[in-house]
């Protein structure tokens, strides 16, 4: 266990959010490593001297499907990011950790994956045998205005369509996968609808001119330390001995940064087409209080936690901290978009084999083509021009013709006005 005296500037480096996941999972060795073991096989047919491009590569997920990805030997593996930081970081990660000999063909560009520049990398490079996308954005508090909520949108919808459009015009493409979470599964917030949107573009695109490509996703727990996480902020608070927080009586799944790159890597080259896979999680078991979760993690680092209910009490005590004792503020969940309770499988879906212990397979129950099609009209145009009205409200409205299952839960307190 690390020092108290430590806990002001926690170690950062290597692979510290793998080393705590077990904190959140209460797993020492990954639950899908079995699977990959079994695959093992299989999934060198499909990678070995293959042509992949990641698109989000720069993220917690995207790296960690990367890392898992190398050992299967792909001829070239290019990667694509706005995020310009985190793409250096990702190679200067790589090449520590492997003999440089063993890197396929490392590109990166720090690229918008859905703007005229994309589509000119795509025809000006030779075909990628596979195409994964992580690029989303990812929090139930993207939806607090709607400029936010359209850039969601535009983001985790449109440029997806249009990226695996580009890609399939090209031919020759054997596989396309694009990340989901559980948060599609009954959505009650803007994020979640937005990928389970999501799901129904990549699942019923045009595929006339590469009729053979295999088009697969994956929805899946919290991912325990990832960028931008609850759990990736309590070390950042930790860092500059600032309180925190976390909603009271809320129980959530959790996998690490491994256990989600060896699901997305199972999901990208072995899912039956138009499938999504899950995880095999039980409530019973695997759910996990928040609260206690933070509880360990300040115990992790030598830490006694302290609760409190007020914001002010809780910033009051970190300023005045002596010893071993830590502010941890325990908030309700009443903010927009909350869910009580987390399910890998919507209405009317369900889970069938795929001949993976610990995943199951969730085939696409589509949708009706027209209404679909009419959404994605109605949001291009209001995220190409400035003029037409964008009320939130009328989005609501606009995405439950499509998705009827989509129960917004709002609130008049949202996650930007929580500590």
């Amino acid at each position: 266990m690390k020092k108290a005296s430590k806990v002001a500037n926690p170690h950062f480096g290597g692979d510290l959010p793998d080393e705590l996941a077990v904190l959140a999972t209460g797993r020492s060795r990954s639950l899908f490593a079995e699977d990959v073991e079994r695959s093992r096989t299989k999934l060198s047919r499909r990678i070995a001297g293959r042509r992949i491009l990641v698109v989000g590569g720069a993220g917690s997920i995207g790296s960690a499907t990367i890392r898992a990805v190398i050992p299967f030997l792909p001829a070239c593996l290019h990667v694509v990011d706005q995020n310009e930081n985190g793409l250096t970081e990702l190679v200067r990660d790589l090449r520590s950790r492997l003999d440089p000999g063993l890197l396929p063909d490392l590109r990166t560009a720090p690229l918008n994956f859905g703007s005229p520049i994309m589509e000119r990398f795509l025809a000006e490079n030779p075909p990628y045998d596979y195409i994964l996308n992580f690029a989303a954005l990812k929090h139930v508090r993207s939806e607090k205005d709607s400029f936010s909520i359209l850039q969601m949108l535009d983001t985790n919808v449109i440029k997806p369509r249009r990226l695996l459009q580009w890609a399939l015009n090209r031919g020759e493409l054997q596989g396309y996968f694009s990340v989901s979470t559980d948060k599609a599964a009954n959505p009650v917030n803007l994020m979640g609808a937005s990928k389970r949107l999501m799901e129904h573009v990549i699942f019923s695109c045009d595929r006339a001119k590469s009729p053979d490509c295999r088009i697969a996703s994956a929805r899946f727990a919290n991912v325990a330390f990832s960028d931008g996480s609850l759990l990736h902020g309590w070390l950042n608070r930790l860092a500059k001995g600032q309180p925190l927080a976390a909603p009271r009586e809320t129980r959530r799944y959790f996998v690490s940064l491994e256990e989600a790159g060896q699901i997305c890597l199972l999901a990208a080259f072995l899912a039956p087409d138009r499938h999504l896979l899950a995880p095999r999680l039980d409530p019973a078991t695997d759910l996990v209080d928040l609260s206690q979760v933070a509880a360990r993690v300040l115990r992790h680092f030598g830490c006694t936690p302290e609760c409190f209910e007020l914001e002010a009490a809780a910033r009051q005590a970190a300023r005045r901290r002596r010893g071993a004792k830590y502010p941890l503020l325990l908030t309700p969940l009443d903010t927009s978009g909350e869910k009580s309770y987390e399910e890998f499988l919507g209405a009317g879906e369900r889970g069938v084999e795929a001949g993976m212990k610990q995943l199951m397979a969730v085939p696409y129950l589509p949708v009706e083509p027209g209404l679909l099609a009419a959404l994605l009209r109605k949001v291009e145009g209001l995220v190409s021009s400035p003029r037409r009205r964008a009320a939130t409200p009328d989005l609501i409205v606009e995405i439950q013709r499509v998705l009827p299952e989509f129960h917004h839960q709002s609130s008049t307190r949202t996650l930007d006005q929580r500590l």
